[in-house]
């Protein structure tokens, strides 16, 4: 089994791709040792100790080490545990039931407007189709969090959480595309 790994824009982040699904679904972030316990693939990563985050995508898996490791004496580690996983085809999860995928939390921390539904609709659509697939391939995700007034909040997850290039990422590149094809926002912003 060969594992490829990429960089990502984060420097402390690495983008590992097993050459099979990882998530026939949704993605799945975990910040925290706690979070990994439902997942016995993130648990074992965190186990190596310079390890504070893990994501799953469709295809990968990011992998964020702690400030301060070096990915060189890190990453044989990581390819370890990843090979050991897929080989022996564990599930990703402790309890089966849907791959544990955390859906969009759409609206989480807002509740929009009814009146702004298409507005919504159009941002979404677009962060669907032209943002994610673009933030998947530098390792994390994005999700729509909520509008308000102009306002588009959005959660950073996997590579693109602590990224030092995210705040460029949603002020030049985010925040342009809705604002060209969406008039009613004026801003974006990361929860």
């Amino acid at each position: 089994m060969l594992i490829e790994t990429e960089s990502t824009p984060n420097p402390a982040t690495l983008k590992f791709l097993p050459g099979q699904a990882v998530m026939t679904s949704g993605t799945r972030d975990f910040a925290s040792p706690e979070e990994a316990e439902a997942s016995p693939l993130a648990s074992a990563l965190f186990s190596l100790g310079d390890v504070t985050g893990v994501f799953f995508g469709s295809d990968f898996v990011s992998v964020t080490a702690a400030p301060g490791v070096g990915w060189s004496d890190l990453k044989p580690d990581v390819l370890g545990i990843l090979m050991d996983h897929f080989l022996a085809g564990v599930p990703l999860f402790n309890v089966v039931s849907a791959d544990f995928a955390v859906p969009p939390e759409d609206g989480a921390g807002f509740a929009d407007d009814p009146a702004d539904a298409d507005i919504i609709e159009q941002i979404k659509e677009l962060i669907e189709t032209r943002v994610r697939p673009a933030v998947a391939n530098d390792g994390g995700d994005i999700v729509y969090w909520g509008f308000d007034k102009g306002n588009v909040y959005l959660k950073l997850q996997g590579a693109c959480a602590g990224c030092p290039s995210s705040s460029a990422t949603l002020k030049n590149g985010i925040e342009s595309l809705l604002k060209h094809y969406v008039p009613e926002v004026t801003a974006v912003h990361a929860v």
